[in-house]
């Protein structure tokens, strides 16, 4: 049988068109985008068509835009950021226990210099509880950061009402969107979020390019310092070969939505065929319908999700997030969700794109039925 790949919120596949939109960059267009002159003139241009393409997609501002390596680049920069720039204010911060390490990693640093963080616990489904949220807002709170879907089990938090709480106590809000943009409808305004955090490979763009939404008037410290690229938030010379990549897959995800319905329904006759495989219970991760459409977080209970993966080796899957892959340790995401250890050691993620076809889910059933 063919390789699958059912890992798509690891990373995706670059996109045909593109591929096709960054070619000429990396054959043609080579000069500084800084540059006066006509060779970087027209990289400049084609920097500033993709910002407006990502602002398009979140609809935001194309000035509210800053050009990153990816996610965690950008996560660090709020979290950093804020935190000594709102020094005089306080330094109280407030995430969850389910953040991504991007987020988790860096309030651990800062600890370590005097931030005082709160981690939230979330309930069965991985949701957060608003009036938790907002019970740990204090006069020296600076940010709330919380993440809009979770990497591994894909549910959906309440992002609108949170921002609201953190409009009314006057505290800045931050959200990685990184597994939520092109696959649900995001507008920065709805969602009240004063920052947003966008990663190109988990959109069919290049791996090392992202992009953060700063809410336009908010100061913030850059977290790379040199000359002023980037209306001087973020130093370095600009990578237009994947900028221009990002931009024209936001681009494309505008006009993703029939295809998610695609991936949805797929995901949906996969969960359902999965629950038919006979000796073995199946039972899934995450909130039932607040979702990601393409994540299917299952426990094959009583088995040890990694030790399946081994023995189907032409799957491409992941036993939790791919930064934990080859642990057999219960995920910390489903330890938050108290989900039971020997449940959740069988636990795998499948994740699709607008690549999976059915044929591949019928071909994953047959290969799970042999085992």
């Amino acid at each position: 049988m063919e390789q699958i790949y059912l890992d798509y919120n690891a990373s995706t596949p670059i996109a045909s068109e593109v591929k096709d939109a960054m070619r000429p960059f990396l054959e043609e267009y080579y000069g500084n985008p800084s540059a006066l002159h006509f060779a970087g003139t027209y990289n400049k241009q084609a920097i500033e068509n993709a910002r407006m393409q990502v602002s398009r997609l979140i609809n935001a501002t194309p000035n509210e835009i800053t050009f990153t390596s990816g996610g965690s680049e950008a996560n660090n920069h709020v979290l950093k950021g804020i935190f000594e720039s709102y020094a005089n204010k306080g330094t109280h911060i407030i995430t969850t226990r389910i953040e991504h390490p991007a987020i988790l990693n860096p309030c651990h640093y800062l600890e370590k210099h005097g931030a005082k963080v709160t981690y939230l616990e979330v309930d069965q489904y991985g949701r957060v509880d608003l009036h938790a949220v907002e019970e740990a807002i204090t006069n020296e709170t600076i940010l709330i950061s919380i993440m809009h879907a979770n990497n591994e089990v894909g549910t959906i938090q309440p992002i609108h009402e949170i921002g609201q709480i953190a409009r009314k106590h006057g505290v800045l809000f931050h959200t990685d969107a990184s597994q939520s943009v092109g696959k649900v409808p995001l507008d920065v305004n709805s969602l009240q979020v004063d920052f947003l955090t966008i990663a190109g490979h988990k959109m069919y763009a290049p791996k090392g390019v992202g992009a953060l939404y700063i809410r336009e008037g908010i100061k913030i410290e850059p977290l790379i310092h040199g000359a002023g690229h980037e209306s001087g938030r973020r130093a370095g010379t600009e990578n237009v070969l994947l900028i221009v990549g990002l931009g024209k897959a936001c681009e494309l995800a505008e006009y993703y939505q029939a295809e998610v319905v695609q991936v949805r329904n797929l995901r949906d006759y996969f969960w359902n065929q999965l629950q038919s495989l006979p000796n073995v219970k199946v039972s899934l991760n995450g909130h039932p319908d607040s979702r990601l459409p393409n994540t299917l977080n299952v426990n094959f209970e009583g088995r040890v999700g990694q030790e399946i993966l081994d023995r189907l080796p032409q799957i491409a899957a992941s036993t939790g997030s791919a930064c934990h892959a080859g642990s057999v340790n219960l995920s910390p995401v489903l330890k938050a969700m108290g989900v039971e250890e020997l449940i959740g050691m069988g636990a795998v993620r499948f994740s699709l794109g607008k690549y999976t076809t059915k044929e591949e889910i019928d071909q994953v059933i047959e290969l799970l039925n042999t085992i």
